[in-house]
């Protein structure tokens, strides 16, 4: 009995003496609001990622003990809707309805007697825009725990519905309530408010349609989305809602591109002065680079942020360095006393075998930061990885193409400008 009750202490009822009270542990309350924030946490993130929203933050905010969170989300074109989103608890129930609709709370109590019968609630709902209310069972069949997926899908006609899978103790459950109630109401209560009420046509096991309330194609996917992620361990209030536009960092904005053009002039100049003509082909080789890098995250709809920008100019210093491999091994070759072209095709032989190596090896770690990284770490491990991969097509591929050309139309005995 104590270890059964260990999370809660036994005092004395205020104004008798003789009445005693279970009252929980601070420690343990404490205890149960940290594993409902985390909980919240992941709930959250598994919405806002399955909206598509790139790079969010969530993190815990404030003091010890305030269990705040804050949201950061890059790029969001709605966030209404995204706050409803996140706000919405999702607490889905099927319930099987005993008596209604009535036109109100009072109505329904009156035909009772106004007392409800035993294991039964009284649950509002809507009915062509007016509030009506609903006598259910106050146990439901199944719950959104219950969910395996949800989908949004489409009648015959057209019409926005929701499809859903059940696990086997779920969909046991569901086929013996069902198969014994064909002909009546089964409620969908989503946050303790009646979505719909459909009539039971038939035994339903394993899959099953949420259909009417007047779904939108946008509001059935919303709602296959929060039930996919699970049910929030408790209600979310929002504190405060800020729009942060780009006008806020103006100025870190034009000191950050004068930066990236200085420092991209200055490498592109480097490589000119130092390897000659060979120059030329490494800097087409990076602009390029750099023109797929900008493309595939246009395409893939990403955000650049600051994490993201790293990773543009950690890719253009794997760049530079790819083109010095090439180069310097070619100067090695024609050092040796080989034919440019021989020299050439050695270069590149020879160097490919580093490139790759050290390529894999990048893209091996930024798929680890990928798997385990938040937010702005896999928005970092994003663009290093399309940026190598661009990298590794320009330097060698390209820049080959780029010297057999020069090669073809050099004049017969003139030296190599590298």
């Amino acid at each position: 009995m104590t270890n059964q009750y260990s999370d809660w202490d036994l005092v004395r009822v205020p104004g008798d003496e003789t009445a005693r009270m279970l009252v929980l542990k601070t420690s343990a309350a404490a205890t149960i609001r940290n594993q409902a924030l985390m909980q919240a946490m992941e709930t959250i993130r598994r919405r806002i990622d399955a909206l598509g929203v790139a790079e969010p933050t969530i993190a815990e905010y404030g003091q010890e003990g305030d269990f705040e969170l804050v949201v950061q989300l890059p790029g969001v074109d709605d966030p209404t809707r995204v706050r409803d989103i996140m706000q919405s608890t999702a607490l889905l129930e099927f319930k099987l309805v005993q008596d209604g609709p009535y036109s109100s709370r009072e109505a329904a109590l009156a035909q009772h007697g106004g007392v409800l019968p035993p294991d039964t609630e009284l649950v509002p709902g809507s009915e062509s825009g007016n509030e009506v209310w609903y006598v259910l069972n106050r146990v439901a069949a199944i719950t959104g725990r219950d969910l395996t997926g949800a989908e949004p899908s489409h009648d015959s006609s057209g019409r926005p519905n929701v499809d859903f899978t059940l696990n086997r103790d779920g969909a046991e459950r569901f086929g013996r309530v069902t198969g014994a109630n064909i002909g009546k109401l089964l409620a969908v209560v989503l946050d303790n408010r009646i979505f719909t009420a459909p009539v039971i046509h038939g035994q339903i096991t394993d899959r099953g349609v949420i259909e009417g309330g007047n779904f939108t194609p946008q509001s059935a996917n919303d709602l296959a989305l929060v039930l996919r992620s699970g049910a929030l361990p408790a209600s979310i209030k929002t504190l405060s809602d800020e729009t942060v536009g780009p006008s806020l960092g103006a100025d870190s904005i034009r000191h950050g591109v004068l930066a990236s053009i200085v420092g991209l002039v200055a490498v592109m100049g480097f490589m000119l002065v130092y390897y000659r003509g060979a120059g030329v082909n490494a800097d087409v080789a990076l602009a390029l680079n750099l023109l797929i890098l900008v493309a595939a995250m246009g395409y893939i709809g990403a955000t650049l942020t600051l994490p993201g920008i790293a990773g543009v100019i950690l890719t253009v210093g794997m760049g530079v360095d790819s083109n010095v491999l090439i180069f310097e091994r070619i100067r090695e070759e024609l050092r040796l006393g080989k034919a440019v072209g021989a020299a050439v095709a050695a270069g590149f032989e020879q160097a490919f075998r580093t490139i790759i190596d050290t390529h894999v090896t990048t893209v091996v770690s930024a798929a680890i930061l990928f798997a385990f990284g938040t937010g702005p770490i896999k928005g970092f491990a994003v663009t290093l990885t399309i940026g190598l991969l661009a990298n590794l097509f320009t330097s060698v591929f390209v820049s080959r193409v780029i010297f057999d050309y020069g090669l073809t139309h050099r004049e017969k005995g003139a030296a190599l400008s590298i």
